[in-house]
């Protein structure tokens, strides 16, 4: 616990998330080459929808160790239409990375996801990426930040120039300037130029500042001193990204390898651990501590049927530890699971590992009984997590197959479907006599089309939904009828007087009516027998 920390990757989309992925997955030596979007063969976009469209649709979970630190992270698809994963990726992290695309600046993904990660209260780091491209412009896209988040942006890094010839930044924590070769990698660290020096000096000041800001004893040794030691700077970050008043900015380049590695040695030296973060409620509000010596309690908050392997359940161990062959039981469906396989991941790549301690991320595979947002716990532990709250839908249209015979086959592959994405929500509706799914955007709807099509083979179409359309009332009208029933005496008969009148919202319903110069009661009958 003491040397995890979960880490959630967000962005819009073209930001470079999943190339980003693949530089830190290489220099961590997790992979032996890096890939390419193009090539369609990297970790994170590796489901045949994703490599079909070009773009992320799932949330992917890796991991990196880099100085002994283990860094579980989740790269979150930036296109609002997948909405789901980042939600999910940020109730089970503790810290979040922006990406920018450096030519772009702040887009709408960046503001969406800005905003999910405030709503959650995550500390929160910028990172500018693309500063090869030659519409890049450095400064101006920090004033848009500055503009935007206020003063609680801080650089940690300046590039010296941007576009093609990119290759060097300032580093102002550690006052070195940072260059590469044109294939990456490991920088070369030399002192700050001559040209650089003021400017850097400024900018670590700045930083000095902040840092000092979040910490009454650091602040005093700042007034005292006009200085802090790098460790004391690293502390002082530290807990401003705890209470979210600071929001460093870093800089890299991802498709060519260029700081990535910079980057990761601040994750592990400076971002909060697992132990430093609030702790998590159970659904009766008791708050359990990440406690490896406590009780074994796993949330599973994503599912996911993968090629040539099925079911995979991913899990954070909210408490104790879990090994293979531990007897676990489902508190949300009162089923017994036994975790037979245990693995970390990377992507597509499985690890297979005996144990997993209370923070850490893994998977295990071919659960009998475990959907999304399930807990598992082990003896005398009764825990369950009910924190992942997901946005209500915002986009629907009707859908049938075009074979009539395979509607049940298709309502049931909708609603596996719905484990690996409870964004998508399915309903029958009688009324209209449709089956409509209500999504995040087309996108999103599209991707559940594409995948019914090519991984389940049901041929399906959308339509417009219909409009519920409703009569109402609209003027008053009155009629009488008088039934006559001869019984061999003298006739008998009932009257039915009906009045109908148009009702306004509001307009109290009146519990007297008079009628040819008689009081009735006015009663529903049904609410008041039985109470409904």
């Amino acid at each position: 616990t003491n040397e995890i920390k979960n880490i959630a990757l967000l962005g819009s989309s073209g930001s470079g998330k999943t190339t980003l992925v693949e530089a830190m997955l290489f220099e961590s030596g997790v992979i032996k080459r890096r890939g390419t979007i193009a090539g369609k063969n990297t970790v994170s976009d590796y489901f045949p929808v994703e490599q079909e469209y070009g773009y992320s649709v799932f949330s992917t979970v890796f991991h990196v160790e880099w100085n002994n630190k283990k860094l579980n992270m989740i790269d979150c698809p930036g296109s609002d239409d997948f909405v789901g994963g980042a939600v999910t990726a940020l109730n089970v992290t503790d810290t979040a990375i922006l990406l920018l695309n450096g030519q772009y600046g702040i887009e709408v993904g960046t503001q969406n996801h800005f905003r999910y990660i405030e709503k959650l209260n995550k500390p929160v780091i910028f990172l500018v990426n693309h500063l090869d491209n030659d519409k890049c412009d450095y400064d101006n896209l920090l004033e848009q930040l500055r503009e935007v988040y206020g003063p609680k942006v801080v650089p940690i890094q300046y590039p010296i120039s941007t576009g093609p010839d990119f290759n060097a930044v300032i580093d102002v924590l550690l006052m070195k300037k940072y260059s590469w070769k044109p294939e990456g990698g490991v920088p070369t660290i030399e002192e700050i130029p001559a040209e650089e020096k003021d400017k850097a000096l400024a900018l670590h000041k700045a930083l000095i500042e902040a840092a000092a800001e979040n910490d009454e004893v650091l602040m005093e040794k700042f007034f005292e001193q006009d200085s802090l030691t790098e460790d004391e700077m690293r502390e002082g970050i530290r807990k401003g990204l705890i209470a979210r008043g600071m929001f460093p900015v870093f800089c890299v380049c991802a498709g060519k390898d260029m700081g990535v590695r910079r980057l990761m040695e601040f994750l592990g030296n400076v971002v909060p651990y697992v132990s430093d973060m609030p702790k998590v409620a159970n659904s009766e509000g008791k708050e359990i501590t990440p406690d490896s010596n406590g009780p074994a309690s796993l949330y599973c908050f994503k599912t996911s049927v993968e090629p040539h392997i099925g079911e995979v359940s991913y899990f954070k161990v909210m408490s104790g530890k879990v090994k293979e062959g531990d007897d676990l039981l489902n508190a949300n469906r009162g089923s017994k699971e036994r975790i037979a396989q245990l693995y970390v991941v990377a992507g597509s790549n499985r690890i297979k590992i005996e144990e997993l301690q209370a923070g850490d991320i893994g998977a295990a595979v071919k659960l009998k009984d475990v959907k999304t947002r399930n807990t598992l716990n082990g003896k005398d532990c009764d825990n369950k997590f009910n924190f992942i709250k997901y946005p209500n839908s915002k986009y629907t249209r009707a859908i049938k197959p075009v074979n009539e015979a395979e509607v049940e086959k298709m309502m049931s592959a909708i609603n596996r479907m719905r484990e690996e994405d409870p964004t998508w929500v399915i309903e029958q509706s009688k009324e209209l006599r449709q089956t409509l799914v209500h999504g995040q955007g087309e996108f999103h709807l599209r991707t559940l089309k594409w995948r019914l099509e090519n991984n389940e083979k049901i041929q399906v179409k959308f339509e417009e939904p219909k409009i519920p359309y409703r009569e109402t009332i609209t003027k008053a009208a009155r009629a009488d009828y008088r039934h006559k029933k001869q019984s061999g005496g003298a006739g008998q008969f009932g009257e039915v007087h009906l009045i109908v009148e148009p009702y306004k919202e509001g307009v109290p319903v009146p519990e007297i009516y008079k009628f040819n110069g008689q009081e009735f009661k006015i009663t529903v009958r049904g609410t008041d027998e039985i109470p409904l």
